[in-house]
């Protein structure tokens, strides 16, 4: 188990920092930590995402095998993210959808676009013992 004082750390492309930050800052609502010539550094939902300038950025993203997010344990912070990219307008690569209903692992999920087709995917199982 992870201790609670350490963070996860991932870096993805990035082909512009200030479309980078309006997305992650602005309206995803992450914290900026660092901001450099050649990257941004954020807290994203308690981890680190750093994204990097870069001009391999995928032009036609598939959701596997690549994607990353977040598994809320509470449905009210997956259904306020979700309020949120709807209402601020954040490009959906997948809708909201259930996935396996009727079995344990039951849960929703809805992935998001950012400006360099990196795409995040969020989700809530119906039982928490479920999340990993």
């Amino acid at each position: 188990m992870r201790d609670p004082h350490n963070v996860f750390h991932l870096a993805i492309p990035c082909r512009d920092l200030d479309e980078a930050y309006d997305f992650y800052v602005t309206k995803l609502g992450c914290k900026l930590a660092r901001r450099y010539h050649d990257r941004i550094t954020l807290d994203f939902f308690g981890d680190q995402v750093v994204c990097h300038l870069s001009d391999k950025i995928d032009t036609n993203p598939e959701m596997y095998p690549r994607h990353f997010g977040v598994t809320f344990k509470n449905r009210e912070e997956f259904d306020h993210l979700l309020n949120l990219a709807r209402k601020r307008e954040i490009p959906f690569f997948q809708e909201p959808m259930r996935r396996f209903e009727g079995l344990v692992e039951e849960h929703w999920t809805f992935l998001l676009r950012d400006p360099s087709n990196n795409l995040l995917e969020f989700k809530y199982y119906l039982d928490p013992h479920m999340m990993y």
